[in-house]
């Protein structure tokens, strides 16, 4: 069921949200949290179907704020609000709001989304483009006891992963970082298996991927031991090198969905690393409300310190372009091979 509301308030779209309830026979509220979308018209289609797959695994009320950009000075200085209720079948499992923010109204954003948060319940801030410096101290994520960005979505990646260290406060996360979380955990289990010592690693992927950078911070980080980065064709994050005192261990991912998992003294394995959509990656955050302290660790480590700039890693690379105009803009900024082991 859908509702359109045209020069509105946020008092009559509660109302309206209450009576498409009772329309559709569903007077109960069973969400669990409200996620709060901060987009533009380009992007808003896309957020909000991601948004409404992942309520399928946690029933939200999800609250789309568009500002809208006015053409002249008369329609800059008019306020007007006008929203799209989503209930039902058209909602995913929970409730969605549209909000479209015109004239000066779109400077206080956050006066029109707190009365529409579900009480007692936690709030989550997505900005799935164009993120704030510090989305802690914005109006909107002041709200939210969780706030998500995604570095892959700026312009130039790698600056954005300075800027959100610096900016970082508790709560924060990005889904450059969600999206390695599997290869985060298949390195951690080779590493259970073998019980050796690493000394150095190398990962590989494509130029301008944040996700490339936040893997090798934390294993520069984790083990204490030199990092090198690596450009390939992609897609994606490609491979991970380790070398330790008895052998390699390499994740190899060519094609973006299946990897091999080679190791000293066993057979190589077929593991499943397939890229994830951004609903599976928005689910996964919204799992845990706490605040990501191995997040926060690894992307304050800071670019910087990975040690010299990223090399093409075959002929294809090399090809294409130079190993130094490739390199990501933060990793130009590096001095020494040897800097991540400080």
């Amino acid at each position: 069921m859908k509702i359109d509301l045209t020069e509105t308030t946020s008092s009559k779209i509660n109302q309206a949200l209450v009576s498409a309830r009772r329309a559709i026979g569903t007077p109960a509220i069973g969400m669990v949290l409200t996620l709060v979308i901060v987009t533009d018209e380009e992007n808003a289609y896309d957020a909000l179907k991601s948004a409404g797959d992942a309520s399928r695994e946690h029933p939200s009320r999800i609250i789309a704020v568009i500002k809208r950009v006015s053409r002249s000075p008369r329609s800059r200085r008019d306020a007007r609000l006008d929203a799209e209720v989503r209930v039902g079948s058209d909602a995913g499992t929970g409730e969605t709001v549209v909000l479209r923010l015109h004239g000066e109204l779109a400077n206080h954003a956050q006066s029109v989304v707190l009365p529409l948060l579900l009480p007692d319940a936690p709030v989550v801030v997505w900005w799935p483009e164009g993120a704030p410096a510090d989305p802690a101290k914005d109006p909107l994520g002041a709200l939210a006891q969780r706030r998500i960005t995604d570095a892959y979505s700026a312009e130039h990646p790698g600056d954005e992963l300075a800027v959100r260290a610096r900016s970082y406060a508790p709560g924060d996360t990005d889904l450059a970082w969600t999206r390695i979380t599997p290869w985060r955990s298949m390195l951690a289990a080779a590493l259970d298996q073998q019980h050796v010592e690493v000394v150095s690693a190398t990962v590989e992927g494509e130029s301008e991927n944040p996700s490339c950078e936040l893997l090798a911070m934390w294993l520069a980080d984790r083990l204490k031991v030199p990092v090198e980065r690596t450009l390939s064709d992609g897609p994606g994050l490609t491979a991970v090198r380790m070398e330790t005192k008895k052998g390699v261990i390499v994740l190899d991912r060519p094609d973006g969905s299946l990897a091999t998992l080679s190791m000293q003294g066993q057979p190589d394995r077929a593991v499943a690393l397939k890229r994830r959509e951004t609903a599976e990656l928005l689910a996964e955050e919204l799992r845990r409300l706490d605040p990501d302290n191995t997040y926060e660790a690894t992307v304050k480590f800071g670019v910087e310190k990975l040690g010299g700039p990223a090399k093409p890693a075959g002929p294809k690379a090399a090809e294409s372009k130079s190993a130094e105009s490739a390199a990501p803009a933060a990793a130009k900024k590096t001095a020494t091979k040897k800097a991540a082991a400080k």
